[in-house]
């Protein structure tokens, strides 16, 4: 089954093609292959679900409207209604572009599940693909599609349950821009009045302010035992409260470098409330990632970061300024050299 290409069968629909691709994802997830279920699921395109809803309204305007019944109260989002010449000129381009294979297409399957009931599926499968490589800001990306969808922004529990996770995954990615972005459109979200404790959370890693972890922990314990899908796995579990805690480290890393030019080591762990030599493995971590610009001075104990990390980009260009420099003086020296000869009538042969 893994094998069959079958978006490339022109007799089945998009939704039984939708639905065949959904299986074959979903089978390579559960042996484990996840390399196979990321190219399967490339396969898709998450537009395509919003095409077929928006192609079966559309049919189904043009039924009602030829059966004579009233459309004035449908939805038209497929459109103003086409003129005659329109629809003959339509018709003449599909004739003679693709002959039409009617009689050839078999009605969907009744069994196979509906559009929006295939767009959910395709999101959960994606989670989990995501959740295996531990890539938090595509799991979050995901849940976010999941309130989109339909049966779930309607229902009121369903949409808290994915907005906490939201929050929670989006906390757990690593920081960068994208996740700053991001970061920061879900804290203005209105729908976190309601989960005071997730809008805290946002609001805690989008203010230049120390986040002490073991005031954190407690405060958050019992979400945190809540949420079995994040926390709960025993040693997923585990690494993902390993990854918040050095969320938090970064975060208060970056704030110590905003606020700091130069801080002693020791103080620099009593804010981070680590002991000195995970001090300094973690600001280490974060200035070859290029996250943090700071030099360590072991002999004085002292970190300075005012110290502006340069680039491939800057050396180059001041490599590129010395050699310039260098040759204007050659020539410079050369004119003066063939000036005094000439004046002095030396030959330099």
């Amino acid at each position: 089954m893994q094998e069959v290409a079958v978006e490339t069968y022109g007799a089945l629909s998009k939704h039984e093609k939708l639905f065949f691709i959904e299986e074959q994802v979903r089978l390579c997830l559960d042996k484990g292959d996840t390399v196979r279920a990321q190219i399967l699921s490339r396969k898709i395109n998450p537009r395509s679900f919003d095409e077929i809803v928006k192609a079966e309204k559309k049919a189904a305007i043009e039924a009602a409207r030829k059966a004579g019944e009233d459309v004035s109260q449908m939805d038209l989002d497929a459109g103003t209604p086409k003129s005659e010449k329109e629809k003959e000129a339509e018709e003449k381009k599909k004739n003679a572009s693709v002959e039409h294979a009617e009689g050839y297409f078999e009605a969907t399957d009744p069994t196979i599940p509906s559009v929006p009931e295939l767009k959910l599926r395709y999101y959960q499968l994606m989670i989990r693909f995501h959740s295996h490589s531990d890539d938090y800001l595509e799991v979050c990306r995901c849940y976010q599609n999941v309130m989109e969808c339909d049966g779930i922004k309607d229902d009121a529990a369903k949409c808290t349950a994915a907005l906490k996770k939201v929050v929670w995954y989006v906390t757990l990615a690593a920081n960068e821009p994208m996740q700053q972005s991001l970061l920061h459109s879900i804290s203005k979200d209105t729908r976190l009045i309601d989960l005071p404790l997730h809008k805290q959370l946002t609001k805690q890693f989008t203010t230049k302010e120390i986040i002490h972890w073991d005031v954190l922990s407690g405060a958050f314990a019992a979400e945190m035992a809540h949420e079995t899908d994040i926390f709960g796995d025993s040693k997923r579990g585990e690494k993902r409260r390993a990854d918040l805690r050095q969320r938090v480290i970064e975060h208060n890393l970056l704030v110590i470098g905003a606020y700091y030019s130069r801080v002693t080591m020791t103080r620099l762990g009593e804010l981070l409330c680590l002991p000195p030599d995970e001090t300094e493995k973690h600001l280490s971590d974060l200035v070859v990632a290029k996250k943090v610009s700071a030099k360590i001075d072991r002999p004085g104990g002292v970190v300075d970061f005012k110290t502006k990390a340069q680039g491939a980009d800057w050396l180059l260009n001041q490599w590129v300024g010395k050699i310039d420099k260098l040759l204007s003086t050659l020539d410079k020296a050369n004119h003066l050299i063939h000036k005094e000869a000439m004046a002095r009538k030396v030959s330099l042969e």
